[in-house]
């Protein structure tokens, strides 16, 4: 089993997230698509999933179909501060965490040491 599930678009995002995961502890398995995040979810039942809203392959989709199975109390989205009609969307879909990328990379140790307890 795997800690954290993250979809994540942004290459150099990815490595920041992988390091700071690496330096807590806490096992990280990244995903390219939406697809990926699903299947992997079903797979390897996260204590946490992150999306970023800004991937290009399906984020979207898959946040709304992670939220319809049950498992919108672990995800926690983020996206450009300036997207609040895709911040609202992921909200209707169920999402509770929906983060502007810079509040989520301030408090990124704290949302990872989540997938601890």
């Amino acid at each position: 089993m795997v800690d954290v599930l993250a979809l994540v678009g942004d290459l150099f995002f990815q490595a920041k997230l992988a390091e700071t995961a690496r330096h807590l502890g806490v096992s990280l398995r990244t995903v390219s698509s939406g697809d990926a995040l699903v299947q992997e979810a079903a797979a390897q039942t996260p204590r946490l999933v992150l999306v970023d809203l800004n991937a290009r392959q399906g984020a979207l989709a898959a946040l709304e179909r992670l939220c319809a199975a049950g498992q919108a109390q672990t995800i926690v989205a983020f996206l450009s501060h300036a997207q609040t009609e895709l911040a609202q969307r992921a909200r209707a879909a169920g999402c509770r965490e929906v983060l502007p990328r810079s509040q989520f990379t301030a408090e990124l140790a704290g949302i990872l040491l989540r997938a601890k307890s």
